[in-house]
């Protein structure tokens, strides 16, 4: 009799549990989809999870393991291969785009699809920018902004820079021992990326900038938890410190502007102070500095982990680092003996260590998403996507697409041989109109370090066995401790 009385309890609980579990997967599903009415049976397949945090707990599982693909493969083991799948991500009711085909669509119809950045992201990029400004202005301070970074005479102009901070930066690592590579790496970049848009500021302020740019960056995509500890408090509380910082450079750049015998400097700074609308409109403080926040947020931070990737990889794969060698002292060979350092037209003939940088760009794949919401009800693979949801282009799943690139998981440059990749399936910085566009400054750093690592420098990566972090970019643990010495011809 007792034991009947327990089996009772027991399957009384049980079933207790799995109502629970029930009603509780039941509350976003009743929050977004009921009023939907019969239109939600045309939504895409896949689960909301639970209230308030959605399938977050599954996404951070994944991306805090060895393998961040189990997060998607468990949508494809479940639903198949539809290429879109319904999700609660970031605090939103989303759609996940898996494909190349979805995310083209996704990324190229600007009309149904506009930017869709979580909260936490816009507050702390900034209102202003570009991830949340309207198309038409979108369109207007992009034409401003993109000629200064990327056109043939701006990249040419920026080379000696680069080479000099390049240079000079391997040398002085080579002295240092045991580094970060990835800090310093970053330390690199943001200086190149500061010439360009602040010309020269003190470096006291540049280095109190980066420090707060990495954790402005750590909470880009964090839960939106504004509570001591959390990476989103840590990110308010930098913004702060940078909006105050890049106030007194733009109040010090207006103020000197009264002055008849200033010079204007070549820099973004002050093409963001002169720029006016056909009204005559100038952009507000605060539109320049989030506008700067923005550019200088995503302009070293790309750079430098694919600047430390590509040599990393490079150094695992000796026959890879031998015939990108071999294709860098070429070029120094053949340049005239009047010719001192590198040139734009040398760059572009790097083919090998294109194909180099392009493997590591789809092999790291530096941004796992990109997020967009729907400005009206649209029809994607033959599902619904409502009016309000956010649409999330997964990049890494299309670049770990075994149906685009066989064996995605091994490091292979020549995969690019003869190979010119659809739309959509190789987007390291994106596609249509929001592409990034310092892109092309992006790979010329890349490939101006690396040409001249190759031919002077050698890596030691102190922990190669380390634990690797892909959140919110994939690194090394210990940010690649390790040592940099110059090649034993050099040295000696």
């Amino acid at each position: 009799m007792e034991l009947s009385w327990a089996v009772a309890v027991a399957a009384v609980a049980t079933a207790g549990l799995v109502a629970a579990k029930w009603l509780l997967k039941s509350v976003n599903v009743w929050l977004y989809e009921a009023k939907l009415g019969h239109r939600r049976l045309a939504l895409p397949p896949g689960d909301l999870g639970w209230p308030f945090v959605g399938n977050m707990f599954a996404f951070f599982r994944a991306f805090k393991s060895t393998n961040p693909e189990t997060f998607i493969d468990s949508y494809v083991s479940r639903y198949g291969k539809t290429g879109v799948y319904k999700a609660h991500l970031f605090g939103n009711p989303s759609v996940i785009a898996t494909t190349a085909e979805t995310c083209r669509k996704v990324l190229t119809d600007d009309e149904a699809f506009q930017p869709g950045w979580p909260r936490a992201a816009v507050e702390l990029i900034g209102k202003k920018s570009f991830i949340e400004m309207p198309p038409e202005e979108h369109k207007r301070l992009r034409r401003l902004t993109s000629a200064p970074v990327n056109g043939f005479e701006a990249l040419s102009n920026y080379i000696p820079y680069i080479e000099e901070n390049v240079l000079a930066s391997l040398e002085k690592w080579s002295k240092m021992g045991k580094i970060e590579f990835l800090t310093q790496l970053r330390k690199l970049t943001f200086t190149i990326i500061m010439y360009i848009f602040l010309s020269s500021e003190s470096e006291d302020v540049m280095e109190a900038l980066e420090k707060e740019y990495t954790k402005l960056n750590y909470g880009v995509r964090a839960l939106r938890i504004n509570l001591p500890g959390f990476a989103y408090h840590r990110a308010l509380k930098a913004r702060k410190k940078l909006v105050d910082t890049l106030q007194s450079i733009v109040s010090d750049r207006r103020s000197r502007k009264l002055d008849k015998l200033y010079t204007k400097r070549k820099d973004m700074m002050d093409a963001l102070i002169d720029v006016e609308d056909e009204n005559g409109r100038k952009l507000t403080d605060e539109e320049i500095i989030d506008i700067l926040i923005m550019y200088l947020n995503a302009g070293h931070e790309s750079s430098g982990h694919t600047m430390m990737w590509s040599t990393i990889l490079l150094n695992q794969h000796p026959e890879v680092l031998k015939k990108a060698k071999a294709e860098q002292e070429e070029i120094v060979r053949r340049r005239p003996a009047n010719q001192k350092g590198l040139t734009l037209r040398e760059c572009r003939d790097m083919e090998y260590l294109s194909k180099v940088v392009d493997e590591t760009l789809r092999y790291v794949s530096f941004s796992l998403v990109v997020f967009r919401e729907a400005q009206m009800d649209v029809n994607l693979n033959g599902y619904l996507i409502p009016k309000g949801w956010k649409v999330l282009a997964w990049f890494r799943g299309i670049h770990y697409d075994p149906e685009i690139y066989p064996d995605p998981k091994k490091f292979d440059p020549s995969r690019w041989d003869g190979f010119i990749p659809k739309a959509g399936e190789f987007l390291p910085f994106g596609a249509g109109s929001r592409l990034c566009p310092g892109n092309d400054l992006a790979k010329l750093e890349i490939c101006i370090f690396v040409h001249y690592f190759l031919l002077n420098y050698k890596l030691e990566w102190l922990n190669p066995e380390g634990s690797i972090l892909f959140l919110p970019h994939s690194r090394p643990k210990d940010n690649c401790l390790a040592i940099i010495s110059k090649n034993p011809s050099l040295a000696a």
